[in-house]
């Protein structure tokens, strides 16, 4: 059994082999995990290495004030941006390994160029993803109003570009009014997307109601590195199939991001986002005077050409008034000559009708009255030859039974008759009746 040693005296022995057999320093390739800062301004750090979203390495690392302050005075310069937990970095190490703290890393500088290069290898793999889904034209083939009306608005309330484009498009010389709503969201860090993706799906579920004309996304410059938020794939997504036209102002002029590339429209900065939509209504306004200034020209032309139409028809008219009236004059002098002399031709015949007429109804009227004169003596004689007297004068006699002639009473025994004669009248009492003739 060998002889036993102690702990001290192990941890020594294995210093000792990694100052031998180690390298003075290591270009490592980590993520920084955490970062903390000591009261005398020195860094810690927690870097790892990370297999999909498990941690596949992890050590503990520190950096020195001085060292830190001249590594992230160049880090800063040369991103934009200040060293923070998340980021991925190159940083040139040196293993150390203590008695009592154990094993270590010790950071001697980190290359800027490492971390921007990644950057735009990420950058380029969500564009890349975004094309082969076929949503980088998604958001540009919605119909962008002319005159976006009512507009929401994804940003902070405490962002200068935020306070730049609400002060451009409240008070716009030209006096347009433009309604908009803000819905909050964090700009940069690792809430950024999370809190940006919210305020889209907030927006959708008020468009119901709301009816905006267009989603502007407002953040104004910044380090490019601030800007890696809007270079999620996350983000990117909800932007392409947002059912609302997106217009971005996120950056300065030399900076242009995922969410501008899939946005229907990408201004460079709020102010311009502001000038963009401003100019719609400009656009319209002046396509409207001068389609208003058109109409009053052709209205002019219109009614001058009408006007010339009207007095010609108007001559025309009076000309063929004229003659149509001439021409009925003219018909009606034929007419009136020629109905006098048809009245005077059917006077002479109608009065040649009446002298005829009134020769025959002499002759007519003369002819019946001595008809009727003839009929009346005829009559004389007849109704003289009915009068009961020039019966009873022939010696007829008229007998009644109960004041009904005797052929129209009953005759019975017992019942009494009278008989008229010329001079007498004979009442008679029935003894017997028989039947005579037919």
């Amino acid at each position: 059994m060998p002889q036993p040693i102690s702990l001290l005296a192990l941890n020594e022995i294995i210093r000792d082999t990694l100052d031998i057999h180690l390298e003075p320093h290591y270009w490592v390739v980590a993520e920084i995990a955490q970062l903390t800062f000591g009261t005398q301004g020195h860094a810690y750090m927690d870097l790892a290495e990370k297999n999909g979203n498990k941690i596949a390495a992890k050590m503990r690392a520190n950096c020195w004030a001085y060292t830190y302050r001249t590594i992230s005075g160049k880090f800063q310069e040369a991103t934009g941006q200040q060293l923070k937990s998340g980021m991925k970095v190159l940083a040139l190490v040196s293993v150390t390994f203590h008695e009592l703290y154990g094993f270590s890393l010790n950071v001697k500088d980190i290359d800027p160029n490492f971390t921007l290069g990644e950057r735009a290898r990420k950058r380029q793999e969500v564009i890349e993803r975004l094309q082969k889904e076929g949503l980088m034209e998604t958001n540009k083939t919605l119909t962008l109003p002319s005159v976006p009306q009512k507009i929401a608005i994804i940003s902070s309330v405490t962002a200068a570009g935020y306070g730049d484009f609400i002060n451009q498009i409240d008070h716009n010389r030209f006096g347009y009014c433009i309604h908009h709503n803000l819905y909050q969201a964090t700009l940069q860090g690792s809430d950024a997307v999370s809190t940006l993706v919210m305020a889209f799906n907030k927006i959708a579920l008020d468009q119901q109601q709301k009816h905006y004309d267009a989603i502007v996304l407002i953040r104004g410059g910044g380090a490019q590195l601030d800007l890696d938020c809007f270079d999620e794939y996350d983000l990117a997504v909800t932007i392409a199939n947002s059912g609302i036209p997106v217009i971005t102002g996120i950056g300065h002029e030399r900076d242009e991001t995922i969410a501008d590339l899939v946005a229907h429209t990408r201004m460079k900065t709020p102010t311009a986002a502001a000038e963009f939509i401003l100019s719609g209504f400009q656009e319209f306004e002046g396509n409207l005077t001068g389609l208003i200034k058109r109409i009053d020209k052709l209205s002019q032309l219109t009614l001058k050409q009408e006007d010339s139409k009207l007095t010609d028809l108007k001559g025309r008219i009076q000309l063929a008034t004229k003659a149509t009236l001439q021409q009925k004059n003219q018909f009606l002098n034929y007419k009136k000559e020629q109905i006098l002399s048809q009245s005077k031709h059917l006077h002479s015949l109608e009065n040649i009708k009446l002298i005829n007429y009134r020769k025959s109804l002499k002759l007519s009227v003369k002819g019946r009255i001595q008809k009727a004169q003839t009929q009346l003596i005829q009559l004389e004689k007849e109704v003289k030859n009915l009068n009961p007297a020039s019966f009873f004068e022939k010696g007829y006699t008229r007998t009644e039974l109960g004041n009904l002639p005797l052929h129209l009473a009953k005759a019975e025994s017992g019942k009494e008759m009278v008989t008229y004669s010329l001079s007498q009248k004979i009442t008679s009492t029935i003894h017997k009746v028989e039947k005579h003739g037919k």
